[in-house]
């Protein structure tokens, strides 16, 4: 090998060897031939945080850096970047070639067995091996697609999620744990949840100094992304939207931001422009796009009801209008543990009057409040049209005897009409007690049948009523509780003030007192038609 050429290539070495960066432009050639590659500062930004791993370093309490969550939309280079650059590039560049990966996503079949092909043809090829064939060799009585080993004794395996028993590793890299209808599905994400908690910590080498990596997209708000966040297990958190949102950046824990300044400016745009997002955002819908694109388990502005489709009730002091009716809506559950279900209830004002009430839109935690309620066109005459508010709301774990106990109390001091229970196992036992103890009370008790219809479908039942301005909440730290886990369902965690809010909502249709604009207007045109002008009143007004 001439002196030229032995220069050039200590020179890549040294390049390589600094940085992870650095290596994937190297090695892109080898890995993806067929195109260029297209650098974009979210991969510097990503193997900062990696090199930290492979660093060893320490935070300022004194822990280990080797936890790292990372939530990134699709085709921005993150199996690639986490399951093949990274393991080729501590083997080699490094020099650790000791270190064993366990890579795992939700089936074996496509993403794992993918990447661990391309990492193993990137240890093989020419170019890596005429840098840092000194320090890595495979085996050749194991060097499988899904399973190989180098003549250190490191080695990567490529397994699903559920079938991690026996193997330990010094990295544990978990690359879209779910697969869109896993997560959709309660019974498989709660098996990959406990797989996560379970599991997982027990297939370290060193349960202090080995690492695990989770990178996903966002697919439901108890996914084991949420579940991280939700049950703060110590991870540095990395979130790059597709478009960005900077009432939801912040550092991560070694101090890095998103060097976005402009809201809605594009993460990767010389490969995802405005026209392809905004093209896919069409195809994908508003939950796929919020999930996979901008790392949110639901729309900004919610789902089935967004945010701004309820209306803020504007009123000095929030003093409530004259109610017509009051009607409490009650979810049970009972127990004090933490892995028992959150009773709720909420309590619904049914009133009439001026249309035009002063109001505002509702938007979500992330905006202002100000949009003025337009007029509602061909409501003007109609002072009948009802309306309901959201008069008070709570989600506790109670045991039974406190649970009866706080429902009566509201129910006495709020002056409820009616107070709805759903007739499951545990509504039945409240139910019978309330009836037991407070027969004498002024209020009345039903039990609602959940019947056939599911929850999702009870809820899209009654979003028009939200769409067309029938719906008031006061600015009160409850309301917002509500209106947040309504917009965010079916994608959240709880769901029982939302059953609430759907059995309430739907009880006050089917006894005829929330008629909707249209209907109203419909009645009176009716009446015209059959008796003409409506009679004179009997005494002067």
């Amino acid at each position: 090998m001439n002196k030229i050429l032995q220069l050039s290539r200590a020179a890549e070495q040294q390049v390589c060897e600094r940085s992870l960066a650095a290596f994937i432009r190297k090695a892109w050639h080898v890995v993806e031939p067929g195109s260029k590659y297209q650098h974009n500062w979210h991969v510097d930004f990503i193997c900062e945080h990696l090199e930290a791993i492979t660093d060893g370093i320490t935070l300022e309490d004194g822990s280990p850096y080797n936890r790292l969550l990372i939530n990134v939309p699709p085709g921005s280079m993150k199996s690639l970047l986490v399951n093949v650059f990274w393991p080729a590039w501590e083997w080699g560049p490094r020099n650790m070639p000791h270190l064993r990966y366990v890579c795992a996503a939700h089936k074996v079949e496509n993403l794992s067995s993918r990447d661990s092909r391309r990492m193993r043809e990137l240890i093989l090829s020419e170019w890596y091996q005429g840098l840092w064939g000194d320090r890595v060799q495979l085996a050749r009585d194991q060097n499988e697609k899904l399973n190989f080993v180098n003549t250190a004794q490191g080695f990567r395996i490529a397994t699903a999620m559920t079938s991690l028993t026996g193997i330990r590793g010094d990295r544990v890299i978990i690359d879209d744990p779910h697969s869109v209808d896993s997560a959709a599905s309660e019974v498989q994400r709660e098996a990959e949840i406990t797989t996560f908690l379970e599991a997982i910590p027990s297939r370290l080498n060193n349960p202090k100094r080995s690492a695990i990596v989770v990178i996903m997209q966002r697919l439901h708000e108890e996914d084991i992304s949420g579940v991280i966040l939700d049950r703060n297990l110590g991870y540095d958190y990395i979130m790059l939207p597709m478009l960005y949102d900077p009432d939801r950046a912040f550092p991560t824990k070694l101090g890095a931001v998103d060097v976005r300044e402009i809201p809605g400016e594009l993460l990767f745009p010389s490969r995802f422009s405005q026209a392809v997002v905004d093209r896919d955002r069409r195809v994908s819908g508003e939950y796929a796009f919020a999930g996979q694109m901008q790392q949110s388990p639901s729309p900004r502005g919610g789902g089935i009801i967004p945010t701004e489709d309820w209306l803020l009730w504007d009123a000095p002091d929030n003093q409530y209008p004259p109610f017509d009716f009051i009607m409490a809506s009650l979810d049970t559950s009972y127990g004090e543990k933490q892995e028992s279900d959150y009773s709720a209830m909420t309590v619904w004002g049914i009133f009439s009057g001026d249309p035009k009430v002063r109001a505002t839109r509702y938007v979500d935690r992330y905006g202002k409040k100000g949009e003025e309620l337009p007029d509602l066109e061909g409501y003007q005459d109609v002072e009948a049209i009802p309306k309901v508010m959201l008069m008070y709301a709570w989600q506790e774990r109670l045991p039974i005897s406190k649970l009866v106990e706080r429902v009566a109390g509201d129910c006495k001091k709020l002056k409820v009409d009616k107070l709805l229970i759903e007739s499951a196992a545990a509504g039945l036992s409240v139910h019978q007690e309330i009836r037991r103890l407070y027969n004498h009370e002024l209020f009345g008790v039903q039990l609602i049948p959940t019947g056939r219809i599911d929850k999702v479908a009870r809820l899209h039942s009654i979003s028009h009523l939200f769409a067309e301005g029938m719906i008031y909440a006061p600015d009160k730290d409850w309301a917002q509780t509500v209106i947040n886990q309504v917009s965010n369902f079916p994608k959240t965690k709880y769901d029982d003030l939302t059953d609430t809010v759907s059995m309430a909502l739907r009880h006050l249709r089917e006894i005829g007192l929330l008629t909707r604009g249209p209907e109203r207007l419909a009645e009176i045109d009716s009446f015209k038609r059959s008796y003409g002008k409506p009679a004179p009143p009997l005494y002067a007004v």
